[in-house]
């Protein structure tokens, strides 16, 4: 993967980098402020080189409030294709539901003191960049605190299996997540995507489904 890193704490910043270095991938060009994310990125695309993922903080300089993510959003409507994956302290969905509703490049959301697993972040940056979509649960579920619509139709299992869905796991994983077997999950799942009516030749029908879960607090 290329990737560009943004985050005002150096020692986090080179953390970063010097993880997904190890990793074997590419950090393009990083930065400690929000004009400097924008800067970099904009000059490696410039260049010719797409970056696959853009990891952000939600604050950082010269505001020390939202201009992480401001300038995270200002790059999304500039690159639809770019990958953003914000990484951060602080629970912001309004703004992650900005990145829910445009573009066709992936987005994560996920706390920094929740990340427990260099495995697990790794993957995560491996869906953002496969154009997947993967948040933390207290996030998502912020975002979905007052799921309508369609999703009234779900049972409890079927949204417990929609909700980790939208944490970026696969039908196995949610099986030993809830332990059930394969073959249930492969029904709950099914049955989300017909009650969504996504139905079997849909494309993208996994991420549809996350997107509706993410939301329908806004409909």
């Amino acid at each position: 993967m290329k990737i560009i890193v943004a985050d005002d704490s150096a020692l986090l910043r080179e953390g970063i980098i010097g993880l997904v270095e190890r990793q074997g991938h590419d950090v393009l060009a990083s930065a400690e402020d929000a004009p400097g994310l924008v800067s970099v990125t904009a000059s490696a695309i410039a260049a010719g080189t797409i970056p696959d993922v853009v990891i952000a903080d939600v604050r950082m300089p010269p505001g020390m409030a939202t201009d992480g993510l401001d300038a995270a959003v200002d790059l999304r409507e500039t690159y639809p294709e770019l990958g953003i994956m914000i990484l951060s302290q602080y629970v912001a969905p309004a703004y992650a539901s900005r990145f829910l509703t445009g573009g066709v490049g992936g987005f994560g959301y996920l706390l920094k003191d929740r990340v427990a697993k260099v495995g697990d972040f790794m993957r995560s940056l491996t869906v953002v960049a496969s154009g997947g979509i993967i948040i933390d649960p207290e996030v998502a579920g912020q975002l979905a605190q007052a799921r309508s619509g369609p999703l009234d139709s779900l049972t409890p299992r079927e949204r417990d299996v929609l909700a980790l869905m939208a944490e970026g796991l696969s039908n196995s994983q949610i099986s030993a997540k809830l332990y059930l077997s394969a073959g249930a999950v492969s029904k709950y799942v099914a049955s989300v995507f017909l009650k969504l009516g996504l139905p079997v030749g849909e494309e993208n029908r996994r991420v549809r489904a996350v997107l509706a879960y993410l939301t329908a607090s806004r409909s």
